[in-house]
């Protein structure tokens, strides 16, 4: 480094130095700037994975069904699921509905899979215990009420079907077998013992329905078939779960997947409203920013207009006054886009933690782009109060005029 050059830098830190009740407000201004839009730019990035983990509790946002009268097969299903990042998954419930009764009263059964069923229905209230094996239920509560069904109880779960040399009834653990007066046809009234390990509160459709395992919705049925539904949760942003249903729909023979409009729908409007809420946030504030920094260095210039005109006198030329000046100006913008960018990601990080419960995603390409933003603005800050610095008169100056 020569001579010039580093008389040059101490010029410039002493005169930051002797000013520095100014700088510092200046500096801080920087800094809150730096710090908002850094912070927010972190939130703004990240805010579609953390309100796509909160609209999880809401349910599943895609729903598997079969293109034919079979249903959907375990095979169908894991070939779906081959199109969603394992990252993204949150996890997938197969249901099989059949109607049945329970004490003569028709009754709509639920087969499913109870160790997988709170991942795509978190919302869901269960007073009591959810079913840990074969020959449990969890009623709807609106089954219960109409019932008189209360956890604890044992019900009885009857399913009828026509006897025919097809069927072996003497394998059935319980069964009833008459004849149709008028037809003359054989009937066999099959039960199945179930224990009531909980009511299920959810304030929708799922109140109507008693949920079982797969195997005892089979057992019930005398029948083995394929799924009506399945429901998936997946954490990812509504244009990419577009992508994954066109895939499937592409990609899997005999399955349909659709996206949960009433989910997928209102993520995007909240995602969007917040977002354009961030930015618009973010931009006042640096115009703020912008405004106290000139507003600084206006006042800096009018408190140095005789050392301007003294230079002036000695041959100075406006390049090197606008070269000092726009040089403190982006020292402040690049010390203060450092100390904002730390600061930036511990703001971050607390208003998720507050907010969303969850930890946010550090970005490192941030770090430079809120330095080189906040360089920027100080630059475009200083340029209106520079042009008055250049436009001094030496003589009316150095006469105290």
């Amino acid at each position: 480094m020569n001579t010039k050059r580093r008389m040059f830098i101490r010029t410039i830190i002493a005169s930051l130095v002797r000013r520095r009740s100014r700088m510092i407000i200046a500096l801080l201004a920087v800094v809150v700037g730096a710090t908002i839009l850094s912070g927010l730019g972190l939130i703004y990035f990240d805010v579609p994975r953390q309100m796509s983990s909160q609209f999880r509790s809401y349910g599943a946002n895609i729903i598997f069904t079969s293109t034919d009268e079979n249903g959907v097969t375990d095979e169908a299903v894991q070939q779906g699921m081959s199109f969603f990042p394992a990252s993204e998954t949150e996890g997938f419930t197969p249901y099989r509905y059949e109607n049945s009764r329970i004490h003569n009263m028709p009754v709509t059964f639920a087969g499913t899979d109870f160790g997988s069923v709170l991942k795509t229905s978190p919302y869901w209230h269960i007073n009591g215990e959810l079913p840990s094996c074969d020959g449990e239920a969890l009623i709807g509560a609106k089954v219960a009420e109409s019932l008189g069904i209360k956890t604890g109880d044992t019900v009885s779960a009857v399913n009828s079907f026509e006897v025919t040399d097809d069927v072996d009834v003497s394998s059935l653990p319980s069964y009833e077998i008459y004849s149709d007066p008028e037809t003359g046809e054989t009937y066999c009234d099959h039960e199945l013992a179930l224990t009531v390990t909980g009511i299920l509160e959810t304030g929708g459709s799922e109140e109507e329905y008693a949920y079982v395992s797969l195997s005892d919705i089979s057992s019930l049925l005398l029948s083995e078939r394929g799924y009506d539904i399945v429901e998936v949760s997946v954490a990812s942003t509504q244009a990419k779960l577009k992508q994954y249903v066109e895939r499937i729909d592409e990609g899997v023979e005999g399955l349909s997947a659709k996206l949960v409009k009433r989910v997928t729908a209102s993520e995007s409007t909240v995602l969007t409203k917040l977002q354009s809420l961030v930015f618009i946030v973010t931009a006042v504030v640096l115009v703020l920013t912008m405004i106290c920094v000139a507003t600084t260095m206006a006042a800096v210039i009018a408190e140095r207009r005789r050392e301007i005109g003294l230079r002036k006198a000695l041959g100075a030329f406006n390049s090197s006054i606008v070269l000092q000046f726009m040089s403190e100006g982006l020292l402040l913008g690049g010390v203060g886009g450092v100390i904002g960018s730390l600061l930036g990601y511990a703001f971050a990080q607390y208003v998720s933690m507050h907010v969303f419960s969850s930890s946010i995603t550090f970005r490192p390409l941030l770090v430079p782009i809120t330095i080189i933003a906040s360089v920027l603005i100080t630059g475009l800050a200083c340029l209106i109060p520079i042009r008055s610095a250049v436009e001094v008169d030496p003589a009316l100056v150095l006469k105290g005029e």
